[in-house]
């Protein structure tokens, strides 16, 4: 087995674990503590979660680095860091809303999302879907092969988008989204944004923009689109980052830029 199929695998077995252990606890699930605002909310089963993928990486490659979005960063020694999101999409989660995933990325590199390379990744949801992308390879659904040929015009383009958590950025991102609105199909906001770049990928919506996402958001995601022919950069066209990520149909991405340009997404 090759060092990509190998970090696939891994990546694919444990955020499935992952995934039936939180789909398991849902039930349950309480607020355990909050973040930058009162509604940024942190449930036991993300500790938890997170918990479980740090032991199952620790035991298969205890050489590897980890960044994750609750517990402390570990500094490996093989060049590879896992980018983990136990629970992307958690006030969905809460309300038994099913778009939420496990998100767990492979890097190599530097775990900058401006230099690193993403060599695999799988996004585990609470719909039962398992995505997952290798670089050089390809990517898939549920282990079918997933494609993108292309997109629409923009005013045919439906668009997903998310939004912060911190008042001040939610009402700059909503003056963005009015002015791009007028413009396009329509857009869709589902609260997870590894789902997002999954449906994406698949074709399910046409473009997905956002700003302020954290690298473990969005890496395994951008890993799966980009696999399946989407563009995946940021605003200036250069990696996406926790400045803006957006994601097209390659020959599409220049529409769907300019228009957020137009509409101020510069200035998030």
């Amino acid at each position: 087995m090759t060092e990509t199929a190998a970090l696939l695998e891994t990546a694919q077995s444990i955020a499935a674990e992952a995934a039936r252990l939180i789909i398991d606890g849902r039930a349950g699930a309480e607020v355990a503590h909050t973040k930058t605002s009162d509604v940024d909310i942190v449930t036991q089963m993300d500790v938890a979660a997170e918990t479980l993928v740090r032991e199952r990486l620790a035991a298969l490659r205890p050489d590897d680095g980890i960044l994750g979005e609750e517990g402390d960063d570990v500094v490996g020694t093989s060049g590879i860091t896992w980018v983990v999101d136990p629970i992307d999409g958690t006030v969905n989660y809460l309300y038994g809303i099913p778009h939420y995933s496990v998100s767990i990325a492979a890097v190599s590199g530097s775990p900058d999302p401006r230099e690193w390379t993403i060599e695999a990744g799988a996004v585990a949801t609470g719909a039962g879907d398992l995505w997952s992308a290798a670089r050089g390879r390809g990517a898939w659904r549920n282990g079918e092969r997933i494609a993108r040929d292309g997109g629409p015009e923009l005013g045919g383009t439906l668009v997903a988008t998310g939004f912060g958590y911190v008042a001040e950025r939610r009402a700059a991102q909503a003056r963005v989204l009015a002015a791009l609105l007028p413009r396009v199909r329509d857009v869709r906001r589902l609260g997870s944004a590894s789902v997002d770049l999954c449906h994406v990928a698949a074709g399910l919506v046409d473009a997905y923009y956002e700003n302020g996402l954290k690298p473990w958001d969005f890496a395994a995601g951008a890993l799966i689109a980009t696999e399946a022919g989407v563009r995946v950069a940021g605003l200036d066209g250069g990696p996406a980052d926790g400045t803006m990520l957006v994601a097209a149909a390659a020959d599409r991405w220049d529409a769907v830029r300019d228009a957020l340009v137009a509409a101020g997404a510069g200035g998030l």
